[in-house]
């Protein structure tokens, strides 16, 4: 035979049926010592009258527990305690314990104001306090004017625990979810523009191979094989890459715009100048160095951090102007962005996805990126990008 864990009674008050069981439980515990009461304290002629009344009376301050609830259940329970103190000096224990669940429920529960529970376990306190300071009062109406109270008390406590629990676990849910799906986000984007970028490259590569099979004078019939798979096997990565960057894209209603090839550093012009068209202020463009063409991924990475540091300076800094300085050297490429607006205000705000998703993109690529309050003032980004991504 299993033996009941040690959680049963837990398990039973879960029950649908635990509240009438409790109820009829303490009405019957009630009756019993309603009854033996008026048999030991009654005279011998009033000992039935005593015992119905009296039993009447435990049953009105137990029973509601069943077909009541909230305020109507503690009101009714009250008023018969009341009563048979009133009448016999006294109340059953039974009754008591169902005054002191009903008013526990009643502050856990509460209402639609929230006011209403505290004032309500005030009003039930006040007639068990009178009669605590009357004539007709004893130890029931001395224990019940400090157990209302601290029921009352009990169960508020009990229901803004459980508020603030459901709170909090919504709260760090949805955090959890945003930062997930911001970071998520970001990844996603970063990969499909890396992704074309990568897939020009094998086009080329088949482009090529083609071209060397069909120009090369005097090929051999083995080499013009070996072209022929070089083009073969980049054309069958291409179609795997872009097979599994459907399965992990998760925008699959993408606009065709998403299709559109992808900017570059010739396109900072026109981003520099939209930039200063929103923003009504001056926003420049500063160029050093002798020009070059680099990697489309290193250009595409450079062009979304400057379009991310005009974004970040236009919504933390309005109206402060901008200065966005590429210096073009052999291996590298710096990017300096700097607005003149409010630093330390801009840095507090600019800590989170916006900042994050250029060192992303800078260390996709094989670079660096810092950001902090210039030395004269206002919020700098600083970006050092490698000619061509470092593969690791």
């Amino acid at each position: 035979m299993t033996a009941m864990g040690p959680n049963w009674l837990a398990r039973i008050a879960a029950t649908r049926h635990a509240r009438a069981l409790g109820g009829g439980l303490l009405a019957l515990a009630a009756v019993v010592q309603a009854t033996a009461w008026a048999a030991v304290s009654s005279a011998a002629s009033s000992v039935v009258p005593n015992a119905a009344l009296f039993s009447l009376l435990a049953l009105a301050s137990t029973v509601p527990l069943i077909f009541l609830r909230g305020a109507a259940c503690a009101i009714a329970i009250t008023a018969a305690n009341v009563l048979a103190i009133a009448a016999f000096g006294t109340t059953t224990v039974a009754g008591i314990a169902a005054q002191v669940i009903a008013v526990c429920e009643l502050g856990r529960e509460g209402g639609p104001r929230r006011g209403g529970a505290q004032l309500l376990a005030a009003c039930l306190t006040l007639p068990f306090l009178i009669l605590a300071l009357t004539s007709h009062g004893g130890v029931s109406a001395v224990l019940l004017t400090a157990l209302v109270p601290a029921a009352a008390g009990t169960g508020i406590a009990l229901r803004a625990r459980r508020e603030a629990d459901v709170q909090t676990a919504a709260s760090e849910v949805l955090a959890d979810t945003l930062t997930e799906h911001m970071a998520r986000g970001e990844r996603a984007r970063i990969a499909r523009e890396l992704h074309d970028v990568v897939a020009h490259h094998i086009s080329m590569i088949a482009v090529q191979a083609e071209t060397a099979r069909l120009t090369t004078p005097g090929l051999p019939a083995a080499g013009a094989e070996r072209f022929t798979e070089i083009g073969d096997t980049a054309r069958a990565g291409l179609t795997e890459m872009r097979r599994l960057l459907g399965v992990l894209r998760e925008d699959a209603d993408a606009t065709i715009a998403d299709r559109h090839p992808q900017p570059g550093l010739p396109q900072l012009t026109e981003l520099i100048d939209t930039a200063r068209e929103a923003s009504g202020t001056g926003t420049r463009l500063i160029v050093s160095g002798a020009v070059a063409e680099f990697d489309p991924g290193v250009e595409l990475a450079a062009y979304r951090i400057v379009q991310e540091a005009l974004t970040n300076a236009r919504r933390h800094a309005p109206g402060a102007a901008v200065d966005v300085e590429l210096c073009y050297g052999d291996d590298v490429l710096r990017l300096r962005i700097r607005d003149n607006g409010p630093g330390p205000g801009q840095a507090a705000a600019g800590a989170g996805h916006g900042l994050l998703g250029m060192r992303e993109r800078a260390l996709a690529v094989g670079g660096s990126l810092r950001t902090g309050i210039a030395p004269g003032g206002g919020f700098c980004v600083e970006a050092v990008l490698p000619a061509k991504p470092e593969v690791s």
